[in-house]
């Protein structure tokens, strides 16, 4: 079937509606333009500030150690005793750090020598018991059994890092408090811990061509008062960590703890090449002696701790050099004096030792 032309012919439009019409796209068209550039506006906010952002977060969730944290606070404890966890499980940084690992040599002698004839205010002690050493990779090694809610481990901790400064380096230490209610003293921590519960960290950030640095530090909510689990716990720790080494390192410390003489029987427990210390070696809370439950130590932060470590005159630095010299005399006794470790050349090093059968 053909269909035929219309013969009707198109009507013809009306000026004014088709100049309103006209219009009307225009305003349209224009509205269109102005939410266009408003998306691509949008769409730039998203590429240059908001994409950064979430790329850091998601960065920082997979590059960051996974720790328990709070914000710095002040808690209030009753007796006066506790008071802050200001910055815990912080780095310290490089200058704080320096004070550890570049510590010169001769504040080790003076402190040696003081220690030698009886005048350090503090009481350090040279208490030890010969084992056979813990080696690792044909190197003597440092074993340490420490808990962070310990007072003692926590005055110790500063000590023990002047004396391994000595024979490595830090590249890393962390501010950190002994329990709450056990004084709370600023200290170091050899690797951030979970300082909200029950568990047991392993390692640390150090490094040394001659000796091996192998810590457990136990652990229990830090704002409560001193615990420790049970050796049979921290065992199960440690096993459940799968690192061998350390599970080897506690067998050791296990072995040790069988004979009387070196049972375990609290913290800090170390042990310096072929040398046990059962406990802390020396009692260093301040520059002033303490009395009942006051600590001058509790109410220091770690920069005035660190800066008086810096001056080697000040009382509290003296005791904890002298402190350190007595685990340098030890492990330097084990490595037989190596020629490439230049403290173990000290004299008062040298007449410490005597005292290490």
């Amino acid at each position: 079937m053909i269909t035929m032309p219309s013969n009707k012919q198109p009507q013809k439009l009306d000026q004014k509606s088709v100049q309103q019409s006209l219009r009307s796209l225009r305003i349209i068209s224009f509205g269109a333009f102005i939410l266009s550039v408003m998306a691509l506006i949008f769409a730039v906010l998203i590429l240059f500030v908001l994409a950064p952002v979430m790329f850091n977060a998601i960065n920082s969730q997979q590059t960051q150690p996974s720790v328990t944290t709070v914000p710095a606070t002040t808690v209030a404890q009753p007796g006066g005793l506790g008071s802050t966890i200001a910055g815990i499980n912080t780095p310290l940084n490089s200058s704080a750090l320096a004070v550890i690992n570049d510590a010169p040599n001769a504040y080790f002698e003076k402190a040696g020598e003081e220690f030698m004839n009886g005048s350090l205010s503090d009481p350090v002690f040279l208490s030890t018991n010969k084992v056979p050493g813990f080696t690792l990779n044909g190197k003597t090694s440092v074993v340490y059994l420490g808990s962070i809610t310990c007072v003692f481990c926590g005055e110790n901790r500063w000590a023990m890092a002047l004396a391994l400064s000595r024979f490595g380096s830090f590249s890393k230490l962390f501010i950190g408090y002994s329990a709450l209610g056990d004084s709370d003293v600023p200290t170091l921590y050899w690797s951030p811990v979970n300082y909200n519960g029950s568990s047991d960290a392993i390692g640390g950030y150090y490094s040394s061509s001659v000796i091996s640095f192998l810590p457990v530090e136990d652990t229990h909510p830090i704002t409560g008062g001193f615990a420790l689990n049970t050796l049979s716990k921290m065992e199960s720790n440690i096993n459940a960590t799968g690192n061998q080494t350390y599970i080897n390192v506690f067998g050791y410390i296990l072995n040790l703890s069988n004979n009387k003489t070196t049972v375990f029987q609290g913290t800090p427990y170390t042990v310096w090449g072929n040398y046990q210390f059962s406990g802390a070696d020396a009692e260093i809370f301040g520059n002033t002696t303490p009395s009942g439950n006051s600590l001058p130590l509790t109410y220091e932060t770690h920069g005035q701790v660190l800066s008086q470590l810096a001056n080697p005159t000040d009382q509290f630095a003296q005791g904890e050099y002298a402190a350190a010299d007595v685990y340098i005399a030890a492990l330097c006794k084990s490595i037989n004096n190596n020629a490439s470790v230049s403290v173990c050349a000290l004299p008062a090093i040298i007449s410490m030792e005597s005292a290490f059968k």
